[in-house]
This record gives C-alpha cells, sequence and structure tokens, in this order.
C-alpha cells in the first residue's frame, strides 16, 4: 500500500514542480545569507580599520550597524520563505497529498 501511495506522489506533476521550486528558492535565499554572514565576516578579518572606524562623532563603530544588517538580514529572508512557504508551497503540498489520497495524477493546485 504505501508503495502505490509512494509512486502516485513521484508521479504527480505537481511533486515535482514543488521539489524544483522549493529547492531552488531555498538555494537561492541560502546563497543571497551566506554572502551577507561570509561578507561581514571578511570585512571584519580583512578591513578591521573600516570596521573600527566610527560612525559620524559618535563613539559606535561601523562594525555595529553592519552586524545588526546581518541579523534583520537573517530575519527578513527567514520571513520571506516562510511567507512563500505557508502559501504556494503548502497549497501544493496539499494537492499531492489529495492527488496520493484519491489516486488521482493529474488535479493541479
Amino acid at each position: 500500500m504505501e508503495d502505490e501511495i509512494v509512486q502516485r506522489v513521484k508521479a504527480d506533476p505537481n511533486y515535482h514542480k514543488l521539489v524544483k521550486t522549493r529547492s531552488r528558492y531555498g538555494w537561492t535565499l541560502t546563497w543571497l545569507v551566506m554572502i551577507v554572514y561570509y561578507g561581514f565576516t571578511l570585512l571584519n578579518a580583512f578591513d578591521k580599520q573600516f570596521m573600527a572606524s566610527k560612525v559620524g562623532s559618535g563613539v559606535m563603530s561601523w562594525a555595529v550597524p553592519l552586524g545588526l544588517f546581518v541579523i534583520l538580514f537573517t530575519i527578513a529572508v527567514t520571513g520571506i520563505y516562510v511567507r512563500r512557504a505557508n502559501s504556494e508551497f503548502d497549497a501544493l503540498t496539499d494537492a499531492i497529498q489529495r492527488n496520493a489520497a484519491s489516486g488521482k495524477e493529474k488535479v493541479r493546485a
């Protein structure tokens, strides 16, 4: 019985669309986060003078707002992914589940 359900899921066009779209989207966001994280780390490692320089006439260095940007960027990327996952990806998953339960492979989300 489980093998039959697995075969129905694998044959469903929604499953292929979900895997392709979610994978591409996930890797795109992963690379964006990696660029920001490693960019901040490399800036810290190779341009200490800039990171230690003061913002305006205050006492805060550039490292503080850039570090805060990294944190806020990560939260924003997470929110962007969750929003799409809760709408598009969940709709495709529901369609896949309905198709697997009913045995119909042609229903689209």
